[in-house]
């Protein structure tokens, strides 16, 4: 019997969804998102970027509360949740925020709201167990901006432990669903239940999309339910090693078939003595087995039968009391070792995240403590060649608690104190008066507590010449440039906590 084209072509765009009926309680829990957004100013800290207006996805989740993606809130002066079917628009905050893991808990702010709409909107179920590859998944949103909901229908297509942004690692899924702008923050659902959460495609690429399974959602809540805070998810630090599938290495170790793994090489510091002291491995250690997994050449361990993953996978799995059973093969006899594992490192640069970067104003300097956000901002190679310790020192651990690379983030702001000076690009300070800086609370400190007639401030880089101030001269401009400039404060709470210059 031959179909007529119109009944092909009904056939073709309804069939898709004839599950709609099915997922209607599901896009009865899903909000659209609206954010103002306003970025740092790495130069000008006192200020904000202009605002910027974006939309996302999220969805209800357990204890009157809405899960989406950090991208679609960080830095939201304004955030605002519209019901599904709804015109209103409810004013929201953050709760709880991952930028690594690209995850936020967001709550009405009104109690009235909160009681009204959740008694509506009922919280989706959340099932930790993986998609099978190969099978179907819908996702949630309102792509591009769009008024009304969309739901659209992929494959899984690929399940990988990969990266994701601040040394954060974690299950990423690929689906072959279209998603786009907008779609970010939705749940992606299956037996109407929610399987992952939207958080990026490729633009470059048609119908590659991706979502943060379950499994990551479910510990980021657990991680925020702890202490309000996002503490991370244990990972080894500090270590590298490298695969064993070179047939030279391996027989320069003697490995034969069997023994398959990845090969210590030591700690990132090598130049640490104490550091290298520390680690439980032994160089050119064989990793061969993280609890009753064996890793092969690749790193890779089998976790069922279409599914292989980064060893690093099973680190938080099989954390317990901060260490992980993992087996070596050392000059040849197989030895199991509690390998010490934390969630984070005292970053020499760490992350601003879902903050603001802190600064403190003397005369017509303003000065930054170093954030890795500031090295995206700023041009690192010229940084580098003027040996500026934060582009050198980008990735190295503190040697003191609290150390900080203290930058001079913006050129002088305008005053006659300067004349005959100049300020190069981002110099990092290297001391006052002699005294070496290792912090930015130091440094104001320093300055509150000073009774020298002259103030010297010495630089790391190359093209930064020495500045020397009269001290009293150098305070009465800072309350000029504040004024003019019209700088509201002179610094970030953390440092005018210290500073009394009455």
């Amino acid at each position: 019997m031959r179909i007529p084209a119109l009944a092909l072509l009904t056939i073709f765009l309804f069939a898709p969804f004839a599950h709609a009926d099915d997922s209607a309680e599901i896009r009865d829990s899903v909000v659209k998102i609206f954010t103002t957004q306003r970025e740092p100013n790495f130069e000008n800290p006192w200020i904000k970027q202009p605002p910027s207006e974006i939309s996302g996805t999220g969805f209800v989740i357990e204890g009157n509360r809405i899960l989406t993606n950090a991208h679609v809130v960080t830095m939201g002066s304004q955030i605002f949740v519209q019901p599904p079917n709804s015109a209103d628009k409810l004013r929201a905050r953050i709760v709880g925020i991952a930028p690594g893991i690209d995850l936020a808990i967001i709550e009405l702010r009104k109690e009235s709201d909160r009681e009204a709409f959740h008694a509506k909107h009922a919280p989706l179920t959340l099932n930790e167990t993986l998609p099978a590859i190969g099978s179907t998944v819908q996702a949630i949103g309102f792509p591009m901006g769009g008024e009304q909901i969309s739901l659209t229908e992929g494959v899984v297509s690929r399940i990988e432990f990969t990266g994701y942004a601040q040394d954060t690692a974690g299950l990423r899924v690929q689906i072959d669903a279209a998603v786009n702008h907008g779609n970010s923050g939705g749940p992606v659902v299956q037996d109407n239940q929610v399987v992952g959460v939207v958080f990026s495609g490729v633009e470059s690429a048609d119908n590659i999309g991706y979502l943060i399974p379950v499994e990551e959602v479910v510990a980021f809540i657990s991680d925020i339910d702890d202490n309000g805070e996002f503490d991370g998810r244990p990972r080894l630090l500090d270590t590298a090693y490298q695969t064993a599938e070179n047939p030279a290495i391996r027989d320069w170790l003697n490995l034969d078939a069997t023994q398959t793994g990845l090969l210590f090489t030591g700690k990132d510091d090598e130049d640490n003595e104490d550091e290298k002291q520390e680690s439980v491995f032994e160089k050119w250690d064989l990793i061969d087995a993280i609890g009753e997994h064996d890793i092969d050449n690749a790193g890779m361990i089998t976790i069922s039968d279409d599914i292989r993953l980064l060893w690093g996978y099973m680190i938080p799995k099989l954390a317990n009391n901060g260490t992980v059973p993992i087996t070596v093969l050392r000059n040849g006899e197989s030895i199991t070792l509690d390998v010490p594992v934390a969630s984070s490192r005292d970053d020499l640069l760490p992350a601003i995240g879902d903050a603001y970067p802190e600064y403190f104003i003397v005369g017509p300097m303003v000065f930054s403590p170093a954030r890795r956000e500031h090295l995206r901002s700023f041009y690192t190679p010229y940084l580098a060649m003027q040996g500026n310790p934060a582009a050198l020192r980008a990735s190295d651990t503190q040697e003191n608690p609290g150390e900080e690379v203290v930058l001079l983030v913006s050129d002088f702001l305008p005053h006659a104190i300067t004349k005959g000076y100049d300020a190069s690009y981002k110099p990092a300070l290297k001391s006052l008066n002699g005294t070496p800086i290792t912090s930015l609370e130091q440094l104001v400190t320093l300055l509150n507590d000073s009774e020298d007639d002259y103030l010297e401030f010495a630089f790391h880089d190359k093209g930064q010449e020495i500045l020397i101030f009269d001290r009293e001269e150098l305070y009465e401009a800072t309350e000029e440039l504040l004024e003019e400039n019209s700088i509201r404060k002179q610094g970030s709470k953390r440092f005018m906590n210290l500073w009394d210059n009455d």
